[in-house]
Formats: C-alpha cells, structure tokens, sequence
C-alpha cells in the first residue's frame, strides 16, 4: 500500500530499460506518434535491444524502416500489427506480404477512439467510417502463407446496426498491456504536456494500457506545471522518465525556398499535377476549413487566391496550418498530416488526434480534397491498396468520405495508359457513393442526381473522344460544357 502511494507521488524511473524492465515477449503495446513526430523514441530504442518477441503492437501509424516502429519491425520482434497507414515502413510492408507478421488494417480515426474508448472504459462504439468496405464486411488478408504464397487468414465482418436508413458498423475499444507516450514536459506525478502536433495521439492513448510509460524532454517539479496547461492527469500515466537522447528525425523535411514551390515526379508529372491543384484551388471559397490529403491535394494551398481567407485542416491535430517553414526554422514538433514540416497560421489551434477525427467524422469541415488509384461512375472511391502488391493502408480517408463533407478527388486521368475513372473499382474501395467531384488533367466531372457522373469542363487542348478512350466509366456530358481554365 505505502509502495502504491509512493509510486504516485513520484512516478518517476532512471532510464528507459528500467521503465520497461518487466515487458515480456507476447506482450501487447500501444505507441504514440504520427509518424515521426512525437514518437516514444527512447522507449523504443530500449525495446529494440531486449530481444523480445511476439508483440502485438498498436499504432496509428508504422514509422518508418529505420526509425519509429521500424526499430521494432528490423528486428523482427512484432507478431501482430494494428495500424491505418504502413506508409514509409518497407520492411514491414515485406513482412506482411511474406507472411512474417499479421496486419490488422483499421481506419485511423477508429483506430484511435478504440483506444479512446479503451482508456474510458466504454465496450465499444457504432460509427459510418468502413461502410461498404472490407472495414464492414470482412475479407482483408490479414494474414498470409509464409512465402507470400496464398492468404492463410482473412478478417471478418463487423457487426452492423441501421439508424435513420443509413448502416453504423460497430467497433471494439482497445486495450493493452503497455503503452509508450511522448511529452514535452512532465512532473513527479505523471501529469504531461505536450508541444504543438507531437500531442497527436500521445494525449488520447494514457489510461488505455495496465502500465502508460511517458518518455519526455524534461521533468520539472511537482507543482510548477499550470493546471489548465496540463494535457493529461497523472493518474493515467505509470511510469515517467527522462529521454536518454532525443534524435527527434523530420520524416519529410519540406520548405520554402525563394524559387518557389517543389512539385516532385517527373517533368510530365509535375505539369499535370500543376494543373489538377490549380483548377481544384478553385473550388475553395472563402471561410471553408478544408482537409487536403497527400499527393496533389497538398499543391492545392499555394494556388489558392491570396483574397481568400481558408482554414487547413491537419489530421494529426491541427486547425490554421501554414506554409511550409524557412530553411532553418523547421520544427520537428509542427508536421502535417503528409508529416511534411509546416508553420501555424494566426488563429492556429492544436488538439488530440481523436478530437481532430471527431472534427472529420462529424462533417465539421467544408471540404475534403484526396487523391485516388480509381474512382467508378457511381461516386466509389479506392485510393489505400492494391493487394498482394502495394500495402499503405487507408490512413485517415475512410474517415473523411463517411461524413457530409464535400469530396473532391484530384488525380492524373490514367496511370500508365489504365483508366483510372472506371465502371466499378476493382480495388478494395475506401468509400461507396462518397464522392463529389473528379478533376484530373482532362476535365471535370460532378456526381449530380439526374445524369450521375457528368462531365462538366474539358481541358483546353483535349477533344471529347481523348476522355471518352480514356474513361471506363459511363458518364454524361453538360449541355454547358465549358473549357477548364486553370
């Protein structure tokens, strides 16, 4: 009992080693960051030298093949991996498609309010992200044959509940044995802070596992945090310790330069994607807070009319995100959700990822701009795999489509002469009937209720039968047909 109470008082451990001292192979972890940024590195480091195996691990994101959770994945010490984005983490994407780990692919909005709900003590929750997808029905491989040859396991389908006509697919919380959190600050206590968007899912994940070790920058006395600048009490979080030696890797180290923006790709790349981000800049209006995703929807900002007012949405936890910062005054505490290096705009806010996600899933944001491998002609979207070949996962998109959040997708028309606008996708899709409108080099199409997916505007340059040799998909032609002027 007088031990409990001391090791409330003070919570505090010498390293890392000890903190997690008695870990165990098979043991289950949930890990915070997005990315790279605020990631438990030390904490990490230290698990990667115990030689532990089996781990079950939780994540919203995988890292990358060296750093984050790549420290774990190099040494092949996970079993199991929950996640919504393998992203930069090819060594994990290998181990999955040969059969080496499971892969338990979630939406990361989901993701995190399963471990939400899981810190809250609530059994679970009914939500529209997934529906219509592998999410809901089941069938994703979650497993395969050692080799890569055949899929030994698939996941189920979810249980489902109607409300107002519309389907809710049910979610599990999620709990573990421990659970690494980075902070800014912390006292004796355990209460955190945290710094700009290294809160992210840090702050949502204590109280989820039986032990929460927070690694952080500097521990400073008991009573000399402000209360109302305290992000999470103490009594959610175990063990504290003090980083041993903070690296604090930028994934995607973005700035401005004076020769202006850096579109990446080829030179033929580089000018179709010029033109799909101008044209759907203006599609921004003024006061819309908007979400853009990775790829060409990241161009759209710097084309925006410098008249209009907008606020950018991150969903990492961030409203009022800026330009990409001068060289030498990025911070590796301020990404975006591409985790490129980003400044804040005047009026900028910072919060949870699982506030941010609520933001999304209530269709609180005006307009959501996202790329895509297909898109049918019925308004279905899939951008997140093609199987057996290209495993990144959905991230946040299934999040953004399942709401009454406008949807635009920007892509080039084909990728490497295959249609890309098709009559049904026949990838895994990320959203049924979500989306508004497509722009890519050759036109724009809107879903409209009488002629479903019309063309509406015809790049300059390009005839008719160009789109229509181009295009899979059945669609109607505006009796206004306008020139597309970027």
């Amino acid at each position: 009992m007088h031990h409990t109470i001391r090791r409330y008082i003070n919570k505090v451990f010498t390293s890392s080693a000890q903190a997690i001292g008695d870990m165990k192979s098979g043991s289950s972890l949930i890990v915070g960051g997005f990315g790279l940024c605020g990631v438990p590195e030390n904490l990490l480091r230290a698990l990667s030298l115990t030689g532990l195996r089996d781990l079950t691990v939780y994540s919203t994101l995988a890292g990358t093949t060296d750093q984050g959770l790549g420290l774990l994945t190099g040494k092949k010490m996970i079993h199991a991996l929950h996640t919504s984005y393998i992203g930069e983490n090819a060594e994990a994407e290998r181990q999955y498609l040969n059969g080496e780990i499971e892969l338990h692919i979630a939406p990361m909005g989901s993701l995190i309010e399963r471990i939400r709900a899981g810190s809250n003590g609530i059994l679970g929750f009914y939500c529209r992200t997934g529906t219509g997808t592998v999410i809901e029905e089941g069938g994703f491989p979650i497993k395969h044959f050692r080799g890569g040859k055949g899929v030994e396991r698939y996941s189920v389908a979810k249980h489902t509940k109607m409300h107002n006509d519309k389907v809710y697919v049910y979610e599990d919380s999620i709990t573990a044995d421990f659970a690494f959190v980075k902070a800014w600050k912390a006292d004796p206590m355990g209460n955190l802070v945290f710094r700009k968007t290294a809160r992210n899912s840090n702050a949502d994940i204590p109280g989820s596992a039986r032990v929460t070790i927070a690694e952080v920058e500097e521990i400073v006395p008991t009573g000399s945090l402000d209360p109302d600048q305290i992000h999470v009490p103490g009594i959610l979080v175990q063990r504290v310790i003090k980083g041993e030696q903070f690296l604090k890797p930028i994934e995607k180290l973005t700035v401005h330069t004076p020769e202006g923006i850096t579109i990446p790709g080829t030179p033929k790349q580089q000018k179709v994607h010029e033109i799909v981000a101008k044209r759907a800049a203006k599609e921004v209006k003024n006061g819309m807070v908007v979400n853009l995703g990775i790829g060409i929807p990241t161009l759209i900002s710097n084309y925006v009319s410098k008249d209009i007012n907008i606020v950018l949405h991150a969903e990492n936890g961030l409203l009022g995100m800026g330009p990409y910062p001068e060289k030498g005054k990025e911070d590796p505490d301020l990404v975006g959700a591409g985790k490129e290096t980003v400044t804040l705009k005047a009026g900028a806010s910072v919060f949870s990822q699982a506030a941010s996600f609520g933001l999304m899933r209530g269709g609180h944001l005006n307009l959501a701009c996202l790329g895509a491998l297909q898109v049918s002609q019925d308004g279905d979207l899939a951008s997140w795999i093609i199987p057996g070949k290209m495993v990144k996962g959905m991230g946040g998109a299934m999040d953004l489509v399942n709401n009454k959040t406008k949807c635009i997708v920007c892509m080039e028309h084909t990728a490497d002469d295959v249609h890309k606008l098709v009559k049904t996708c026949s990838l895994p899709v990320t959203g049924k009937k979500c989306v508004n409108m497509v722009i890519t080099e050759k036109g724009v199409f809107e879903f409209r209720d009488r002629t479903g997916l019309t063309l509406i505007e015809i790049a300059s340059g390009v005839t008719l039968d160009e789109i229509k040799n181009n295009t899979s998909a059945k669609f109607h032609v505006d009796s206004g047909l306008k020139t597309m002027v970027v």
